[in-house]
């Protein structure tokens, strides 16, 4: 084994020690990759419509919190592959809110909304990779206020969710109390799960655990000496190259189309950017039916959201203007089975990836079961099952 397979990104970090944290109450394990389907593509619109699942991540971005939005970009993909497994398949949207920035706005208790809920995971990285930090006094009260306005599903079937993370008291704001917000929000049907990056047992950790027991969520402290570990794999590079692949099937709708099209090339390159487990980890995300695009006509004509026949000449790709309406609707079809068939190989290189990962761990005796990341995704999964979602291949 290469001596640098296995990565521990931000050891003895703090911040990076609270990712860790942050990114376990939200990802479950993958039992798929033992050997179950990898690929669960997009469905059409004939197949079972998936519930709601809303995601709003808080990050305290002040002076001391480089690491924390390092592996918050490390572990985005791993999230959404993990909430893959609910089935039906999901829909999900996530937002990212920051808080505790001397950079941002005074006016609204230095909180800024990075990213409404959206459904463009895209979009939601390339508001990560902008992140900086900047000095900053940290208002969980206010961050809980913003999240409180996003456009929540209205439905009580939904699973709404928000994640805060920081390292100082959650009692720093007293114009919009916490205990206020948390309360606000729970009654919206939207759970608090909190993290705090410090002791346990020091004297701000109990503000912390108030914030999620408030709105029915779970607390979580991080040890300083905590990390994020990354294993590299022999196939993570040809993973990154297939995702690469993966966007030549993409056919962009006008403008922002192109937009979105150049926006996911950048964040390819984000991810490789990091190292190679990120690069291969996002492959799987994009070979997964919660990875959509509403700018590209083979994913909008499959999920009903356009019609060919209304999309003008001008918004359609170049090689699609001059064909008839018949072409252009074969067209569509063959990039959406060359996109399958890359999606496929993806997911059975994965399943290999995995288990060169768990040989490398067990080798190295690297052991993850039993740490703090282990039992918020069992607490994860149990806010999930209470409220009726259920996860294929258990």
């Amino acid at each position: 084994m290469n001596s640098n397979a296995i990565l521990n990104v931000g050891r003895g970090a703090l911040r990076a020690g609270c990712v860790m944290g942050l990114m376990a109450v939200l990802a479950q394990p993958t039992p798929a990759m033992a050997g179950g389907s990898l690929c669960r593509g997009l469905p059409g619109p004939e197949a079972e419509q998936g519930r709601v699942v809303e995601l709003a991540i808080c990050l305290d971005t002040s002076g001391s919190m480089s690491g924390l939005i390092q592996a918050a970009k490390q572990k985005l993909w791993a999230i959404v592959n993990d909430l893959a497994l609910v089935e039906p398949m999901p829909k999900l949207r996530v937002a990212l809110l920051t808080y505790g920035n001397n950079g941002h706005d005074p006016e609204n208790g230095w909180v800024r909304v990075d990213s409404p809920l959206t459904d463009d995971l895209d979009q939601i990285s390339k508001k990560l990779f902008a992140l900086t930090t900047n000095g900053g006094t940290e208002y969980v009260g206010r961050v809980l206020q913003f999240s409180g306005q996003l456009d929540w599903h209205p439905s009580d079937d939904a699973f709404k969710l928000v994640v805060v993370a920081g390292n100082e008291s959650a009692d720093q704001d007293q114009e919009v109390p916490f205990r206020q917000m948390c309360k606000t929000l729970i009654g919206r049907g939207v759970m608090i799960n909190s993290i705090y990056c410090g002791p346990a047992a020091d004297s701000i950790a109990p503000g912390w655990r108030e914030v999620a027991r408030l709105a029915d969520g779970r607390f979580a402290s991080i040890d300083q000496n905590d990390g994020t570990i990354v294993v590299e794999t022999p196939f993570d590079e040809q993973l990154a190259t297939l995702s690469t692949a993966l966007n030549a099937t993409y056919l962009p709708i006008g403008a922002r189309g192109a937009s979105g099209l150049a926006n996911q090339s950048a964040q390819d390159k984000n991810a490789k950017s990091l190292n190679s487990a990120a690069a291969a980890t996002r492959a799987l995300t994009k070979a997964q039916g919660l990875y959509h695009c509403s700018w590209d006509l083979v994913d909008a004509c499959r999920a009903g959201e356009i019609k060919l026949e209304d999309v003008s000449i001008a918004d359609l790709p170049e090689p699609m203007r001059q064909m008839t309406p018949a072409q252009r609707k074969s067209y569509i079809d063959d990039q959406a089975g060359k996109r399958a068939q890359i999606q496929k190989h993806i997911a059975e290189l994965t399943v290999k990836r995995q288990s060169f990962v768990q040989a490398e761990m067990k080798k190295n005796a690297v052991d993850d079961s039993k740490g703090f990341d282990s039992v918020i995704r069992r607490a994860v999964r149990q806010q999930a099952e209470a409220k009726g979602f259920k996860f294929y291949n258990r």
